[in-house]
């Protein structure tokens, strides 16, 4: 399978979860002795020099712990890394990767608000940085990759993947949309003509529960392996990559290492979504509430297990029967690992970007409860619990720096510091859509505010 020059995979996004997930599995290929695909990891912003420097220091090698929920671990040294990018203001090293005809695939990992989309899923031209980027600059995904593509179709016009590897409903489609409107508001036709020619966005699903990397997993690695790794990563044993097998240049043998490749995400996207990635929220919303540090202390708490439990089972499971999945049991799996206490993975994390995450994870359930004739109590507690916690961010009474890259925050300041502010929160469109202007809304959710306040207000013992 030896090939003599590789096919580049390219990375927009160096963040813990990549190097956990995508990096892994083209790992495993590697060891198999299919060395037909490497690596290039690159990224936007600057917060990812320092790690990039450790990673080029170390040949982009590094190790990834995994635990199971019973806390055996196990140690890999991942290889598939082969080339760091050099971070610079303009993006050169990028660009000239992005350029390279090598690169088959451009990949990004840059967080579910990191594309900018409003509550009908286009593109929110009133954000700053989006305007910033209409008028040139490259702060985000969309911004970046016009650089990078106008440079691509100049030097081979040679086809290329655009993969979303992030946790957005519809990611591929959504991320098209939004990337080919933007290329008509910077009226670039040339360019939008060749990308809507030369490009593909498959939709995908990635699952991997991967916390923030602590202190004190660099020496474990070097009691168990010996390697003092300064950019170890850790994450659940538990792993899974589901792709519509859409590739417009190629694509690594995927199937080989376990992806399932499909013709139609949907089925798992929603189910993960609605299913894990909602009741992520929940549970770290309502553990910050109640004094909780990690996910899997709230989700050992009854009361707010049983909230994530019933909002799958009374809400979410009906509306996305008939399903191919087991939707009970992947409930079931889901909050077992959760509730997995050798991850660590902390509420701050899970809890951060929740103005993204109530309305493409949350909202679609309460409107497709209401249009069965249902009324989603359930479901309403989860919006609930975020507006409470909103209430302590606003009075500076979280236990940490709450990160949300949609937040306005003095816009969200000047709501939360109205005497209607529960009615202004219910009445915003951008988190609720047509459920905005819903009277019975707007009740059910003062209900559940109410039925959850004086819980909210009293510690839980917490479980190590």
């Amino acid at each position: 399978m030896n090939a003599a020059i590789p096919s580049v995979w390219l990375h927009i996004g160096a963040g813990s979860f990549h190097r956990a997930h995508q990096a892994w599995y083209l790992h495993r290929l590697l060891q198999q002795g299919d060395n037909r695909w490497e690596i290039a990891l690159s990224n936007i912003r600057d917060d990812a020099v320092p790690l990039l420097n450790t990673l080029a220091a170390q040949n982009g090698e590094y190790t990834l712990e995994t635990v199971t929920p019973e806390g055996e671990r196990q140690y890999e040294k991942i290889t598939s890394i082969k080339t760091l990018v050099p971070w610079d203001e303009e993006l050169k090293g990028l660009i000239k990767q992005g350029a390279d005809p090598r690169t088959k695939v451009i990949a990004f990992t840059v967080t579910e608000s990191g594309y900018y989309l409003d509550t009908d899923h286009k593109l929110d031209v009133q954000q700053p940085d989006i305007k910033a980027d209409l008028n040139g600059e490259a702060r985000t995904i969309y911004g970046a990759l016009t650089r990078v593509l106008q440079a691509r179709r100049v030097a081979s016009g040679d086809p290329v993947t655009l993969l979303n590897c992030d946790n957005l409903r519809h990611n591929g489609e959504r991320f098209r949309q939004g990337f080919l409107t933007f290329l008509k508001l910077r009226n670039e036709p040339t360019l939008l003509t060749w990308v809507e020619q030369n490009t593909t966005s498959p939709n995908t699903m990635v699952d991997r529960i991967t916390p923030r990397p602590t202190s004190d997993i660099a020496p474990r690695v070097l009691a168990a392996t010996g390697f003092e790794d300064q950019a170890p990563v850790m994450a659940e044993a538990f792993i899974q990559w589901v792709i519509e097998d859409d590739f417009a240049a190629g694509r690594p043998a995927l199937e080989n290492v376990g992806v399932e490749l499909v013709d139609s995400v949907l089925p798992w996207e929603e189910a993960k979504i609605r299913i894990l990635n909602a009741s992520h929220s929940c549970i770290a919303w309502a553990g910050t509430l109640v004094g909780q540090d990690y996910i899997h202390q709230s989700t050992q708490t009854h009361e707010i297990k049983e909230m994530a439990w019933e909002y799958v089972t009374q809400d979410v499971i009906p509306s996305l029967m008939p399903s191919p999945l087991d939707l009970e049991a992947y409930r079931d799996v889901v909050l077992a690992r959760f509730a997995n206490p050798y991850i660590r993975d902390t509420n701050q994390r899970v809890a951060a970007d929740g103005l993204s995450k109530i309305p493409g994870f949350i909202t679609p359930t309460l409107m497709e409860t209401f249009q069965r004739g249902a009324i989603p109590r359930a479901t309403a507690l989860l919006p609930a619990l975020f507006f409470l916690f909103l209430q302590r961010w606003h009075t500076q009474d979280l236990p940490y720096a709450y990160q949300d890259g949609a937040l306005d925050a003095e816009a969200r300041h000047e709501m939360l510091s109205h005497s209607d502010a529960l009615a202004r929160f219910a009445a915003d469109a951008s988190l609720f859509g047509p459920l905005a202007t819903r009277a019975d809304f707007a009740a059910l959710l003062e209900r559940s505010v109410a039925s959850l306040q004086s819980w909210a207000e009293h510690p839980q013992p917490v479980n190590e």
